[in-house]
């Protein structure tokens, strides 16, 4: 049987009890996933994302399951404007921010390097890489007047091991892996900020997926299988709580032993 003592960081120092959390990107996925381990533990959870309904879906299903209080807002991370938005509506409805997890991401497919287009290209760095850095430089201060909070960055093991077919979301992670650094600096002594660099995860994105390749290229892993979402909340319940209260600038490779 399962005590509080075997749930980690989601009792003890890691609960998020009493605090609000918002996760970009929280509508499917690993965000949908991280959202429903912080409303488990206790949090009352943000789900912001470019679609609106989407998000009232998740946030009424969290809430249904877990009783905590949810807020769906519209959030495109692209668009450099719509941080303060999302940060005012949020302070306006809890009163604070006390976890951000910059989740939102995108990486289309293209041809080849050549072929691909410029807006494509803008497109990728500004979801992945000038939403974040907008969203964090306005919510940081904020938490670091209200007395601290926590930042988890969700970047990619493409950072570091790129890949010629996803090379402008490559970059842009790897952006945002300098910027946790930075912004730790930035904002600490009590705001903390890190990531998870996260590697496969089986979510709806890798229903299209050439099923038998993937399997192919998973016999490299040490856990010979990719991640489903709910595997990457322990970290992100971790790296949000109290749990780590000395730890900033890290970015903490979750990926299954990926070569």
């Amino acid at each position: 049987m399962t005590t509080s003592s075997d749930l980690g960081p989601a009792s003890s120092a890691g609960s998020m009890s009493g605090k609000v959390a918002v996760v970009t990107g929280g509508s499917r996925g690993l965000g949908l996933a991280m959202a429903r381990g912080f409303a488990a533990a206790g949090a009352a959870v943000v789900i912001a994302s470019r679609k609106l309904a989407a998000c009232e879906d998740a946030a009424a299903a969290i809430a249904a399951e877990s009783g905590a209080q949810t807020l769906p807002l519209a959030f495109h991370a692209g668009h450099w404007d719509e941080a303060e938005r999302l940060a005012d509506q949020v302070r306006k409805h809890f009163g604070r921010i006390d976890v951000l997890v910059n989740n939102a991401g995108m990486s289309p497919l293209y041809p080849s390097p050549s072929e691909l287009s410029e807006d494509l290209f803008d497109k990728v760095l500004a979801v992945n890489l000038k939403g974040p850095f907008r969203l964090t430089a306005i919510i940081g201060p904020r938490m670091a007047e209200a007395g601290g909070g926590a930042i988890v960055n969700i970047t990619s093991m493409a950072a570091v091991r790129p890949r010629p077919d996803v090379l402008p979301y490559a970059a842009a992670k790897a952006g945002l892996n300098a910027l946790t650094v930075g912004f730790a600096r930035a904002y600490g002594p009590t705001v903390r900020v890190n990531a998870i660099m996260a590697g496969t995860f089986l979510t709806d994105v890798s229903d299209s997926w050439d099923k038998e390749a993937f399997a192919r290229r998973a016999e490299t892993f040490a856990l010979r299988r990719g991640g489903r979402p709910d595997e990457i909340v322990g970290a992100a319940l971790y790296l949000a709580s109290d749990a780590a209260s000395y730890t900033t600038g890290t970015v903490l490779q979750v990926d299954g032993g990926q070569p």
